[in-house]
């Protein structure tokens, strides 16, 4: 049978007393921050409209003015 080792503290107060109530709210904010980020947050796609690429014109080829309503 194998032994099994004591855990180790997943918090350990480095300075100072805290209470119980304070200890509380520590972990709250602990246990929160850490189910909020293993949480996939999922970049929305940018529409072509709102792409800051289309504000850069595109060089004319050879034609000139000739092309510059040709479609692309």
């Amino acid at each position: 049978m194998t032994e099994q080792q004591p855990e180790r503290p997943v918090l350990t107060v480095v300075r100072g007393e805290p209470d119980d109530v304070e200890l509380a709210a520590l972990v709250a904010v602990v246990t929160a921050a850490a189910s909020a980020g293993s949480a996939t947050h999922a970049r929305p796609t940018r529409s072509a409209w709102a792409d800051p690429s289309r504000s850069v014109r595109q060089p004319m080829s050879g034609g000139g003015w000739r092309s510059s309503f040709a479609p692309r």
